[in-house]
């Protein structure tokens, strides 16, 4: 049985802290996800506005996580907010979820992400009571698929043309998975 907290936790390492969104993070947001980069490889659409960052902060997020649907993270390094992070595609009679993430340019390659990953899926596991994690990411996000390999994660396979993009390209993703100990 999965065990639904009531109020988003604090998950700290180091100088790495997963807590939850503020509404002075809705500016950051904005900023980060201006990086072309980031709608390239996630469901974030380009052209990415302040009134999406305010939407996603005071709403989405917030009935995501009442509805039991998603647990989202802001990822902060040495107090700098640095990114996003969340438990989602959430199945509670499976004990399954999809752990999602992406970083600011500038702190891209520090090891951030992966301590990140590690620690909501230490959260999802060991707290939450998940038996399975997956991550799901875009076969040409070399990245991101080395911080899932250096999260512990384990590749699976490769799912062809499993996503469309707003082009209409249709993408391969590669499926990782962690399982509870």
């Amino acid at each position: 049985m999965i065990w639904w907290p009531t109020e988003i936790p604090t998950l700290q390492h180091g100088l790495i802290t997963l807590r939850p969104l503020h509404e002075s993070d809705i500016p950051h947001i904005y900023e980060a996800l201006q990086d072309p980069l980031i709608p390239k490889f996630t469901t974030i659409p380009s052209g990415y506005t302040i009134a999406h960052a305010e939407q996603f902060v005071r709403e989405k997020a917030p009935i995501s996580f009442i509805e039991k649907k998603e647990i989202t993270f802001a990822i902060t390094f040495d107090d700098a907010f640095a990114g996003v992070t969340s438990l989602h595609s959430i199945n509670l009679s499976d004990h399954a979820s999809e752990v999602g993430f992406w970083m600011t340019s500038h702190l891209r390659g520090k090891g951030i992400c992966t301590t990140a990953a590690k620690l909501i899926s230490e959260y999802g596991f060991m707290t939450m009571g998940f038996q399975r994690i997956e991550g799901i990411v875009d076969v040409e996000n070399a990245p991101s698929r080395a911080v899932f390999l250096s999260a512990g994660y384990e590749l699976e396979g490769i799912m062809r043309k499993k996503v469309t993009r707003n082009d209409g390209r249709q993408v391969d993703m590669a499926l990782y998975s962690k399982i509870a100990d």
